[in-house]
């Protein structure tokens, strides 16, 4: 009995990070997909007063922080598309501790600009609709997902 506690054990040690990170890196994978990609684009109604500010409300919801973000980018292009940036990544972004990535092709990408910041909670926003290329971070160097956008090209 006692070599198979201490089995279990090592295997804990050992495994344990590495389901930590890989749960970690799925996570920033789906929050990348949730908040970043809106494709096809959907309409939000009047009420939201506009396609960013119902974006942003989401966005803000869902990430559970109502601190209103300065410029917020959703791609409006398939996934399959924005997974091929990822494929292979050679470069490493030491500001992000990252790899990263500049997408070859040009996508649709809505920019929303925070306008006014009212109350704490209460933001507008204006959106500017443009084809541009992304620089992305990825999940990896090799056969990686992106998990963030750090600016347009």
């Amino acid at each position: 009995m006692a070599p198979a506690v201490a089995w279990l054990l090592f295997l804990q040690l050992v495994l344990g990070p590495t389901v930590v990170v890989d749960t970690m890196l799925q996570a920033a994978i789906k929050n990348f997909r949730n908040i970043h990609m809106d494709y096809p684009q959907v309409n939000y109604p009047a009420g939201f007063q506009g396609y960013c500010n119902g974006l942003v409300a989401y966005v803000r919801a869902k990430k559970n922080n109502w601190y209103c973000p300065k410029n917020h980018y959703v791609i409006h292009a398939p996934w399959e598309a924005i997974l091929k940036a990822c494929k292979t990544c050679e470069n490493f972004c030491e500001n992000y501790n990252e790899y990263c990535t500049l997408t070859q092709d040009s996508f649709p990408i809505t920019t929303c600009s925070l306008v006014t910041k009212k109350l704490s909670t209460s933001c507008h926003y204006n959106g500017t609709l443009t084809n541009q290329r992304l620089y992305l971070l990825c999940s990896g160097k090799r056969d990686a997902k992106p998990i963030g956008i750090i600016d347009l090209y």
